[in-house]
């Protein structure tokens, strides 16, 4: 089958350059990993993962660790499981 059909679109440059860099080292480039994304997207007849709104608890969870409230630092694995009484 000839590839005659075009894809465009718009994307920060930042993501852009981040992608292709990804694709590179995996020694794809950006047609293929498109090519990829679009035969799972056939494949699963839908977005190939899972695509779901946190819970309200979860975005404030998500939104005091980004401005880096209520965080516990552990020192190691040992320290980590005593924390959590395990």
């Amino acid at each position: 089958m000839s590839k005659t059909a075009t894809v465009r679109a718009r994307i920060q440059p930042d993501l852009k350059n981040h992608a292709e860099a990804v694709f590179e080292r995996l020694g794809i480039n950006a047609t293929q990993a498109i090519t990829m994304f679009y035969k799972q997207v056939e494949i699963h007849n839908g977005l190939p993962f899972d695509l779901v709104i946190p819970a309200p608890a979860t975005k404030k969870t998500f939104q005091a660790t980004d401005a880096g409230r209520d965080l516990v630092v552990c020192e190691d694995a040992d320290d980590m499981f005593a924390k959590l009484g395990i």
